[in-house]
């Protein structure tokens, strides 16, 4: 008895602290409210779905009847031939906009540190954010507008100066590429708001002290802004890995067409057809549940291994 009274008198030490703690920050708790109760409903609740992955699931008899067969869906998930098309042209678009998108919102941060008229340096910044709000609806039909063979205005142009129309749209060697262009279209001004933020962070006296070593504008970028944001680089690189098996359904849907199936299905579009379209939704929650789990361990050996080298790493 003497000697569970320690534990005992911590445990109750732990409760009023803890609410102590909830009144004194209720307003900030509040803020967070929304947040939270966004990754609980459409986050945490959903996660019960995955058990059909290991049912026959039937929408007419529900989960809790449907018949349990284990690891069945995943064994035929990856003896069907499909699979290692879907793998290969996931990763392949993935390396791309990892290889070609990721480095361009540091580069174009960069670039925009570096403007020291600030009026023009906003004007640049709204310019280049605007993209981020159109929908893939809009991507894609400005796609269509601009490098469709026949009526588009690159081929015409190209036709007009004498030289052949350009296949764009329907050859199977352009479609990653013509994704990773979108991307980086898209999205590379929107994100380079979390660089920014960390670039406005850095000690201004570092780049005093620089240019005092008589380090050019370029030195200072090399030398003092990456270091300082490195940190942030790499939280955002092990995010990234985690979304490899991503690709983005609605931008590869709205590209997709008969000439270039091959390389366009990936598992996005391969769980809405199989699921969505056949009313196979126990084994597309199988190939759902596979994406995440090479996501989830992405994030934990990239983790391992930023800690590893220094780095604070996610968590």
């Amino acid at each position: 008895m003497m000697a569970d009274s320690p534990n005992a008198a911590q445990s109750v030490g732990r409760k009023p602290r803890l609410w102590l703690d909830l009144r004194r920050d209720k307003y900030l708790y509040l803020l967070a409210l929304p947040g939270l109760l966004f990754f609980l409903v459409f986050k945490y609740v959903p996660m019960w779905g995955v058990l059909i992955a290991f049912q026959n699931y039937s929408p007419y008899t529900g989960m809790m009847e449907s018949e349990w067969v284990g690891l069945e869906h995943f064994v035929e998930f990856f003896s069907n031939p499909d699979f290692t098309q879907l793998f290969r042209n996931t990763m392949a678009i993935n390396l791309l906009n990892l290889f070609l998108f990721f480095p361009l919102p540091i580069l174009l941060s960069l670039l925009l540190n570096e403007l020291r008229i600030e009026a023009y340096k906003r004007f640049v910044q709204s310019i280049v954010y605007m993209p981020h709000f159109l929908s893939w609806v809009i991507i894609a039909g400005l796609t269509f507008l601009m490098f469709a063979k026949g009526e588009g205005l690159v081929n015409k142009l190209l036709e007009a100066l004498g030289f052949a129309r350009i296949d764009f749209l329907t050859n199977p060697d352009l479609f990653w590429l013509n994704l990773t262009l979108q991307s980086i279209w898209k999205e590379t001004g929107w994100g380079t708001i979390i660089f920014l933020a960390a670039i406005a962070g850095v000690d201004p006296q570092l780049y005093e002290a620089a240019k005092m070593d008589g380090a050019s504008r370029i030195r200072q970028m090399w030398h003092v802004t990456l270091p300082a944001i490195q940190n942030v680089i790499v939280i955002l690189l092990i995010l990234r890995l985690g979304h490899m098996m991503d690709v983005g359904f609605e931008q590869v849907f709205l590209m997709y067409n008969g000439a270039v199936s091959q390389v366009a299905e990936v598992f996005d579009t391969y769980v809405y057809r199989v699921g969505i379209q056949q009313g196979q939704f126990s084994f597309s929650t199988a190939a759902g549940l596979f994406k995440s789990l090479v996501g989830l361990l992405l994030v934990v050996i990239a983790n391992k291994l930023a800690k590893k080298f220094g780095e604070e790493g996610v968590y």
